[in-house]
């Protein structure tokens, strides 16, 4: 089943642009055929439903352990998004 996750960090710490930054390289760390597209208020990931959450899951415990208290905000869409009249 495809899924499109929309994504957004709130690291409630000094440096959050470093945070950021950490988070999204993990995201496009060994992504496989997950699309991840980025903006400035949020991050799109697009694929295999298996995939998108193991690679969101990674990506979120990988900040946490490392940076600690986070709030992430995540909105799941069962299919793909891309495919919406107007979604980009």
């Amino acid at each position: 089943m495809k899924l499109s996750v929309e994504i957004s960090m709130y690291p409630l710490q000094e440096d959050y642009k470093i945070k950021i930054k950490d988070f999204l390289s993990e995201l496009n760390a060994d992504k496989g055929e997950i699309e991840v597209r980025s903006s400035n208020m949020s991050t799109r990931v697009f694929g295999e439903y298996a995939a998108v959450t193991q690679l969101i899951d990674r990506a979120m415990l990988h900040s946490m352990e490392k940076y600690g208290k986070i709030v992430f905000v995540c909105k799941y869409l069962q299919g793909d998004a891309r495919e919406l009249k107007g979604y980009d």
